[in-house]
């Protein structure tokens, strides 16, 4: 294991301002957000889609460090022949590939999951690698519910990212650590918390036993907020607070980076809470964003896969990467946005 190299990866991946785009939706999740949008499922439209972001030259050489990429897109190529994975480079950002197979249902535990794709994992970061990816992502998902989550869904997800972590090591991958505390439900801050605390504790933990360095991994864990159902709704003050105590009591300073995923919080708000925490002053780590829906949902629904709102799209996309790279400063102030719009 190279360490200095995947060091020097993770360290590029949370580089201050900067922040990853997760594009890495598989083809029956993103045909929801054409659905949306009326726009057909198709090969080429996927294709263009996400062309049309690679392509946006201010976010991706400014604000983007790294795309994640579903196993199609690694593999495709622009309208012109360019690998989409060239596209990436070119604009000095990374290409990631997502691994996992997806959460599956954890035999004897009503309403929970397991993630599955360690089978044959070796093989495919090692095909993965000859096609330009430098990390990879494995989503972990615990549900907070009555009597959940289980010990056992802890322990059967935190050992699965470890094994996996470990395997990407090996391959001179980065991994990103995606350990995600669900939003939904009507469970409060505080419950979220106990959950996310645990889960974290339990990864670190499976992590050191399964030897995987610290200093060449990206973490992308939840925010500390209560679910979408939740009648205690929590201010943007208390999301941030209650985030970096929770980090500051479970991640290691070791680790170069937190990349938080967006979990189905609006855009403005995943953007808001990354800023608040990042004005609480000095922290081990660097925060930074890596969002799916909260980068791509405004050039998503400008585009509406016509080419002649390609530059607006670009636009939007560009104005959400500018405004998060902002907030993994602390820099980040809301009549930005109103200027905007």
């Amino acid at each position: 294991m190279n360490l200095t190299e995947l060091n020097r990866v993770a360290e590029h991946m949370v580089a201050p301002g900067r922040g990853i785009l997760a594009a890495d939706e598989s083809s029956g999740t993103i045909k929801k957000r054409f659905d949306a949008i009326g726009v057909e499922n198709t090969e080429n439209n996927r294709r263009d889609y996400r062309e049309m972001m690679f392509r946006t030259t201010e976010a991706m050489s400014k604000y983007v460090s790294g795309v994640i990429l579903y196993d199609e897109t690694i593999r495709q190529n622009a309208q012109d022949g360019t690998p989409l994975v060239k596209l990436i480079t070119g604009a000095g950002a990374l290409p990631g590939i997502k691994v996992d197979a997806g959460a599956k249902p954890l035999p004897f535990c009503p309403g929970e999951t397991v993630t599955e794709g360690l089978d044959g994992l070796r093989e495919r970061l090692i095909e993965y690698r000859k096609l330009g990816a430098k990390f990879a992502k494995w989503r972990a998902v615990i549900d907070v519910g009555a009597g959940i989550p289980s010990y056992t869904c802890i322990k059967a997800n935190a050992h699965a990212l470890a094994r996996y972590a470990a395997l990407c090591q090996e391959q001179e991958i980065v991994p990103i650590v995606e350990p995600e505390v669900l939003m939904d439900g009507d469970h409060d801050i505080d419950r979220c918390y106990s959950a996310s605390e645990w889960a974290l504790k339990a990864t670190f933990e499976e992590l050191y036993y399964n030897r995987v360095a610290l200093e060449g991994i990206v973490l992308k864990p939840n925010m500390a907020v209560p679910g979408k159902k939740s009648s205690r709704k929590a201010s943007v003050e208390e999301v941030a607070e209650k985030t970096v105590r929770l980090l500051k009591a479970c991640v290691p300073g070791a680790v170069p980076g937190i990349a938080f995923l967006s979990g189905g919080q609006s855009d403005e708000d995943a953007t808001a809470h990354l800023d608040a925490m990042n004005k609480l002053g000095p922290l081990p780590w660097k925060l930074t964003f890596s969002y799916g829906r909260a980068l791509q949902a405004a050039p998503q629904k400008a585009w509406g896969g016509k080419s002649e709102n390609v530059a607006a799209a670009q636009r939007a996309f560009a104005h959400r990467a500018r405004m998060n790279s902002l907030a993994a400063l602390g820099q980040w102030k809301q009549d930005l946005e109103k200027k905007a719009a």
